[in-house]
């Protein structure tokens, strides 16, 4: 069994230097191939990164009446941040509403004079509310329609907001459900592709095989190089992958972050290298190994 799989192993790799120029193709190919797929992971890490921006400028602002008692407003806060859909609330008084709206107009006097003549206070105090998933805000929203809390609110601004929430969980799905088609397309398209690459390397050397199967090799010992020459070339692919990505992602990093400041592209790559490429030559080892064993199959029933 060892001597059988160091011939194997011996066999594949002098298959995969013997065989320049189909391994140099069968190679630039997985190369593409995964420079797809990596960069598919960094679009959904984007993409991701740009919804979740999106989602924390999405809130709802619930407005209590001015004469509603402090201790039954906080009741409600306590209520709020104990819902699961709940990722914060933030409590403004009407001390503070009003503070706020003093800085902002400081410079109006026809607006602080106004103010200064009512005498009294007129800003409501309000609790900002944020979800933990853009989906939930009609659940949040609805707990203001209880019997309980009703008597004191006065608005909620869930329904001018509606709209661009429910854009925003339309973009959320569409990206999701593109994201994961599109990925699946492309590797398809490049499992197919590296196939056929590998069908013709199996072709030229099909003397060879001829040979083998003449003095009574088995299918498995025969396909056994070509997939570890698959696999070489899978693991070749990754690195230069990994070669080409570094000046990429350098380059495209600062557009990327001029777009969506909270998306530091060179950052996340370099902290995940070591996890994109294992998932990389994972990939590849896997594209290139499964594809050899199939086309190595296939032709030996032939």
């Amino acid at each position: 069994m060892f001597t059988a799989l160091v011939r194997i192993f011996k066999y594949g790799f002098s298959s995969f230097w013997r065989s320049g120029l189909l391994t140099t193709a069968t190679v630039a190919i997985m190369v593409v191939a995964l420079s797809v797929f990596s960069g598919l992971i960094f679009f959904n890490v984007v993409t991701k990164t740009a919804l979740t921006s999106l989602q924390d400028k999405i809130d709802i602002t619930v407005y209590f009446k001015t004469d509603a008692d402090e201790a039954a407003i906080l009741q409600v806060k306590s209520a709020i941040e104990n819902l699961d859909e709940t990722q914060s609330v933030a409590y403004i008084s009407r001390t503070e509403a009003l503070d706020t709206f003093r800085e902002k107009h400081k410079n109006d006097t026809v607006v602080i004079s106004a103010l200064d003549a009512l005498g009294d206070n007129p800003l409501q105090a309000s609790l900002n509310i944020k979800a933990k998933d853009p989906r939930q805000y009609a659940t949040i929203a609805s707990y203001f329609d209880t019997p309980s809390v009703q008597p004191i609110v006065d608005k909620v601004s869930y329904q001018q907001n509606e709209v661009v929430i429910n854009r925003l969980i339309k973009v959320i799905d569409t990206a999701e459900r593109g994201g994961l088609i599109i990925t699946i397309l492309f590797l398809c398209i490049a499992g197919l592709v590296a196939f056929n690459t590998i069908r013709l390397a199996i072709y030229a050397n099909r003397e060879e095989i001829g040979v083998m199967r003449l003095v009574g090799a088995l299918n498995s010992f025969i396909s056994a190089p070509y997939v570890v020459q698959g696999i070489l070339q899978g693991i070749v692919a990754s690195f230069i992958t990994l070669l080409i990505m570094l000046p990429t992602i350098h380059l495209v990093s600062p557009y990327i972050q001029a777009m969506i400041p909270e998306m530091d592209l060179w950052s996340y790559f370099v902290a995940n290298m070591l996890g994109i490429f294992a998932l990389q030559t994972l990939a590849g080892i896997v594209l290139g190994g499964v594809s050899s064993l199939i086309a190595v199959r296939r032709y030996l029933k032939a």
